[in-house]
């Protein structure tokens, strides 16, 4: 068991230190602090049972026999390997805070989680998305040209729809045709769209006098009762118009897969794709290219004559 600390903070001090830290210096999302929190909680109400009160109690056999538990409750592998994440985390904060002597977390294995690949619609379901979005706004019915206009730019863009939401009006440059967002740990960037996205904006701009309200600020878009759009109302948006048009059912999230998968497939290389969706490793990026792989090898599978002859 490693040696006591100088200082004598308990968890529940860590707790509320770890909070500050990924709010306030880390900068993460509240989403994301949630999860955190909630994982540190599990294990914390675990550790004091085990007798563990302090940050420097925690050591690698209790981090491991509180994985167990979870894998013994039937939780699954991803959940696993989340939690052990944020253990780490908190293991490695809790090192440079000075509150243990060691880092146990260091050699804490999570389990392997098997990737399976994003979906994604090919270019022609893209299109068909488009095209529904586009003739359900034609009766000029002010919601639907603004489901138009979040299906036409999370597409155009990659972007996640956390920055979608946070869009402001000044941050849209229809002329250049880029668009400003902020992302992960509060990173901005500017995104190009094309042309039918910036139709699509400007066709919003021009009845969004019609939903806006006061509380409305400077959000682009905003819902039917006036406020900032949130981003459940848009994954009902993206669900019900991929679905009506006849395609698999998306998630925003899969109209990001879709574009990413798109824009490499047309040829960019993935640096140039890893700064269109703001990753902040190219790891992340690379999952883009196993998709396209994939896809291809369907293809091939399916248009060459001789692609499963095993009689050569």
């Amino acid at each position: 068991m490693p040696g006591k600390c100088e200082t004598s903070i308990d968890l529940d001090g860590a707790y509320e230190g770890f909070t500050v830290y990924l709010r306030d210096e880390r900068g993460r999302s509240p989403h994301t602090v949630r999860a955190y929190l909630a994982d540190l909680r599990d294990l914390f109400n675990f550790s004091v049972g085990k007798g563990c009160n302090r940050p420097s109690d925690l050591t690698l056999p209790l981090l491991r026999a509180w994985l167990a538990t979870l894998h013994g409750a039937g939780q699954s592998r991803a959940t696993i390997a989340r939690k052990a994440a944020s253990a780490r985390a908190f293991t490695a904060w809790a090192l440079r805070r000075g509150y243990a002597q060691t880092d146990p977390g260091v050699r804490l294995a999570s389990p392997q989680v098997s990737r399976t690949l994003p979906t994604v619609l090919d270019v022609g379901q893209a299109n068909a998305v488009m095209d529904h979005a586009g003739v359900a706004s034609d009766d000029g019915d002010p919601v639907a040209i603004r489901d138009r206009c979040v299906v036409e730019v999370l597409y155009a863009t990659g972007i996640r729809v956390s920055e979608l939401c946070g869009i402001d009006i000044q941050d849209v440059d229809i002329g250049r045709r880029t668009v400003r967002v902020i992302g992960k740990g509060n990173k901005e960037r500017v995104v190009p769209f094309g042309v039918p996205a910036a139709k699509a904006i400007a066709a919003w701009l021009e009845v969004r006098a019609q939903l806006a309200e006061p509380i409305s600020g400077a959000a682009l878009f905003v819902g039917a009762r006036g406020g900032r759009l949130d981003q459940r109302a848009v994954r009902t948006t993206v669900g019900r118009l991929t679905r009506d048009a006849g395609v698999p059912k998306l998630a925003p999230h899969g109209l990001r897969h879709t574009a990413a998968t798109h824009v490499l497939e047309g040829g960019a290389d993935l640096r140039a794709v890893q700064e269109l969706l703001g990753h902040a490793t190219m790891a992340t990026t690379q999952r883009y290219t196993h998709v396209s792989v994939e896809r291809l090898r369907k293809i091939f599978v399916q248009a060459h004559p001789r692609a499963e002859d095993e009689s050569v």
